[in-house]
């Protein structure tokens, strides 16, 4: 049996006649769905957050309460939209000043130009802006909010190991990110994960140093056993949603981002028609211990690997969770060799 058929045989997800182009599809449908969730996610906390505020201020009367909990999840609909404009226009700019990337012109890396220039061309996008990341860590991202305003940033240390073909195979990979509108998917992500995390707070905030506590007793004797039954099923929908909404919002933001990550590896090798450029560059990233100074937990996910501490640690880039952003590098390096005809 041959190397490619051996190592579908360990992706039961890949049959035989699976193209990039139906992988594709699959992750954008799937990256589609995600998002509306988490969009459903931030209604539902904004209306059930409002509907207990409402609750205690009100002793639980029902017919205040549904108009309150649909004025929150519209509230919390246009909060979402302000801030995802807020994103959509200086996210990219805030995101490059974070990890410390400095802008380059074609005579500082002339190598390093032509293959991006090359690639675009390929991809049909404008040529993007290239900047560099002084620092030894292996690594590249991408962003902007279109291909029109795109940006792709490498590390010198990735900069450094990676030959020609290795480093089309990155760059690649970063312009199929920008093709497909990922930088732009991963900035609204970050942002409603963010939001849905403020929420939250301030809802306990409220909660505990509020005036909810003055309040209670109030509203329990001029609502009646109705109104306590009211406000205690409207505190407990709340206080659920409050506890579990950040971490499904990250688990959300985490399986977009290992979607993306196998799309943009097919797109890396649908632009090179060299599949092995990005499997170097890829067994190279995963040899790198060296943490990447610049990056933290909101930022991680933009990373062609993983550039954190925990994930650098032995075997770290191989291993499979919903907690990681990353799937694992062996995994995307065999679909890679799979989908090879």
């Amino acid at each position: 049996m041959s190397v490619i058929h051996t190592e579908r045989a360990r992706f039961r997800a890949l049959p035989a006649n699976v193209t990039f182009y139906d992988l594709i599809r699959r992750n954008k449908r799937k990256s589609v769905l995600l998002m509306i969730g988490m969009g459903l996610l931030v209604m539902a906390l904004g209306a059930a957050l409002t509907g207990a505020v409402t609750a205690y201020s009100t002793g639980g009367e029902l017919p205040n309460l549904w108009p309150s909990a649909a004025l929150g999840a519209a509230a919390a609909a246009v909060v979402a939209l302000v801030v995802s404009l807020w994103s959509f226009y200086g996210g990219s700019a805030v995101l490059l000043r974070m990890a410390g990337a400095r802008p380059l012109e074609k005579k500082d890396d002339p190598q390093l130009f032509n293959v991006v220039e090359e690639l675009s061309i390929a991809a049909g996008t404008p040529m993007p802006a290239v900047y560099l990341i002084k620092d030894p860590a292996l690594n590249a991202f991408a962003t902007g909010r279109d291909p029109a305003h795109g940006t792709v940033a490498i590390t010198s240390g990735l900069r450094e190991k990676l030959s020609r073909d290795e480093l089309a195979g990155v760059m690649a990979h970063e312009i199929s990110h920008i093709r497909h509108f990922d930088i732009r998917l991963a900035m609204l992500m970050a942002t409603m994960v963010g939001l849905i995390v403020f929420f939250c707070d301030a809802f306990w905030r409220s909660m505990w140093y509020g005036s909810w506590h003055g309040t209670r007793r109030g509203s329990a004797r001029g609502g009646g056993k109705g109104a306590g039954a009211a406000i205690v099923i409207v505190m407990v929908i709340a206080i659920v949603l409050a506890i579990i909404a950040p971490a499904l919002a990250m688990l959300i933001r985490m399986a977009v981002s290992r979607q993306r990550e196998y799309l943009a590896d097919a797109g890396a090798v649908e632009l090179t028609r060299y599949p092995q450029g990005l499997i170097g560059a890829l067994e190279k990233l995963g040899a790198s211990t060296q943490r990447l100074e610049t990056a933290n937990r909101a930022t991680a996910h933009l990373y062609i690997v993983n550039p954190l501490k925990n994930a650098l640690k032995g075997k770290g880039h191989e291993l499979s969770s919903v907690l990681r952003t990353h799937p694992p590098l062996g995994d995307r390096i065999s679909r890679l060799r799979a989908l090879t005809r």
